[in-house]
């Protein structure tokens, strides 16, 4: 739901995301609420009650825009996203629980936002994709359905590479190389060289430390929290095999 579904038509057709629809794994729909005006004029927008800079879209069409929407899917579940600054922020978690979703409707909001009427009525879940404020919707839109849309089964060719990915896990990635081997004077660490997958694994491992306590502390603690979890759970299953096994010998 936009007021620029040329910007929004052009995003989707490009790259994995372009192949994904083609190939029928995902499908979009674009709809310019102008279209669902009242007005002669053709506007969508209105000054803000109370008082204030800028303008707000109208709730009769962006409201009936979406009741179009509904109506199009049969009563089939469908899950309304309005962009905002006010929303809670988007994580990588988030990308996972929405692409769960059967239907996802995007709400690509302009000026100074919608009329909170029609975001009640709509039932809309206000999301964010950071703590800074950009000119329109569509843009937070596309990055959202983007990281949505590539944990789709079958959007990506090997499934694998999103496990290893930055956010998966606490940890960041660690950094990537391809050849050639030596680029202006920049030789490929010779660990990924050796051909000795443990080696390599263990490397990219304190990488992936070493960068994120560095760029993200916040991560790195919970990294540290998530491995004296695991330190206890290790020492809590060898206390009970050992008690298993005095349980078993005073039995018998």
């Amino acid at each position: 739901m936009t007021l620029f579904p040329q910007m929004v038509s052009d995003a989707f057709m490009t790259s994995i995301t372009g192949r994904a629809v083609r190939n029928g794994i995902v499908g979009f729909s674009v709809y310019d609420i102008r279209d669902y005006t009242e007005d002669r004029n053709n506007r969508v927008d209105d000054y803000p009650f109370g008082g204030g800079a800028g303008l707000v879209m109208q709730a009769q069409p962006v409201y009936d825009c979406f009741r179009d929407i509904r109506s199009k899917l049969s009563g089939r579940p469908l899950r309304l996203v309005f962009m905002s600054p006010g929303g809670r922020v988007f994580n990588q978690k988030i990308a996972h629980e929405l692409s769960e979703e059967e239907n996802l409707v995007f709400l690509c909001g302009h000026y100074e936002g919608v009329d909170e009427r029609a975001l009640e009525e709509m039932g809309a879940e206000k999301l964010s994709i950071g703590d800074y404020v950009l000119t329109g919707g569509e843009l937070p839109a596309l990055v959202v359905a983007d990281a949505v849309i590539r944990l789709v089964p079958g959007v990506l060719h090997n499934g694998e590479s999103v496990l290893d990915e930055s956010f998966e896990s606490p940890l960041l990635e660690y950094p990537q190389y391809t050849r050639p081997e030596t680029w202006m004077g920049r030789r490929v660490p010779p660990e990924l060289l050796t051909g000795n997958h443990s080696r390599v694994a263990e490397y990219r491992r304190k990488k992936s430390e070493e960068l994120t306590k560095e760029i993200r502390p916040d991560l790195y603690e919970l990294y540290e929290k998530s491995l004296e979890k695991t330190d206890r759970r290790k020492e809590l299953q060898k206390s009970i095999k050992k008690l298993s096994g005095k349980i078993m010998r005073y039995l018998k």
